[in-house]
């Protein structure tokens, strides 16, 4: 399907593990337009539920017009950009590859992740800030009762942290796991300058300078309907910043066995990590100080 149009490229991966932070530098490049989630993978859902095998309308839409519909949800709701490059965030993205690339055959996703810990961790100091407000995040009372409940009910497979995880594992066995860079969260606050220049080289990407010292992004709004004011707010300076956990000993110890993506054998994905495996060669490792 050829298109005049700009060309996407995806931001995926896991919560809190700075898919923000990454848009919010990528935008820093005039030749670049990257934001948090936008909708329109809720929207690709919505149109492919539509003209598939049960709907009245699956007969009268064909596979090439199922592919110019979905692809005109990109173009339309870009339709105000003038970059050339078109940075989507959703964590949905890694598990609708094989359709991505259809639409998208020389796109590639950056997947942010964090040990699943810290993302936790992370998630229960947004609760505590934000104490006066019950989050929509929770859809019971039950499940925010307790640190307990609120990391199981997290840690589900179709909750916050728990789909985002299992679609990422499908992803980087996939067919298309070459299309994959897995930036993990403490080598971008660490070496910001480093990781950037290899997310350049993986995207084919002339480098650019961006200043690590100077980075904004809030969406104040949206947070609020979250009810977790301060969400999407990014510090202003690249730095990592070392805290004690707020979590039980033994649920940080649960989730710390969680990073696959360290250990991760028999994929084509590219790795950004700060652990090395010596026979995988998609793997870069930087030091970690």
């Amino acid at each position: 399907m050829p298109t005049n149009g700009p060309n996407f490229h995806f931001i995926s991966g896991l919560p809190r593990s700075g898919s923000t932070l990454t848009a919010a530098l990528l935008r820093q490049n005039p030749r670049f337009h990257a934001g948090m989630s936008s909708p329109v993978a809720g929207l690709f859902e919505g149109v492919i539920s539509q003209v598939s095998a049960g709907s009245e309308m699956s007969s009268m839409v064909d596979e090439e017009q199922r592919g110019r519909i979905l692809r005109g949800l990109f173009e339309s709701y870009y339709a105000d950009r003038s970059e050339p490059i078109i940075f989507d965030t959703n964590r949905a993205w890694t598990a609708k590859l094989s359709a991505l690339m259809k639409l998208f055959p020389e796109a590639k996703l950056i997947c942010l992740v964090r040990d699943v810990a810290w993302i936790m961790d992370s998630m229960e100091r947004q609760f505590h800030r934000n104490a006066f407000e019950n989050t929509r995040i929770f859809a019971h009372p039950n499940q925010r009762a307790t640190v307990y409940t609120r990391v199981e009910s997290l840690a589900g497979p179709n909750s916050l942290v728990g789909f985002p995880y299992q679609a990422l594992r499908e992803a980087c066995y996939s067919e298309f796991a070459d299309r994959l860079i897995i930036v993990e969260y403490d080598m971008l606050t660490q070496r910001p300058d480093d990781v950037f220049k290899l997310i350049y080289e993986f995207l084919g990407e002339e480098p650019y300078q961006h200043d690590f010292e100077s980075v904004s992004y809030d969406a104040p709004e949206f947070d609020a309907q979250l009810g977790l004011d301060g969400l999407h707010r990014v510090h202003k300076e690249v730095a990592p910043r070392p805290r004690p956990t707020i979590l039980p000993p033994d649920l940080f110890q649960k989730y710390a066995q969680l990073s696959f993506w360290r250990e991760l054998t028999d994929s084509k994905a590219f790795r950004i990590t700060s652990k090395a495996v010596q026979s995988e060669p998609q793997q870069h490792t930087l030091p970690t100080s």
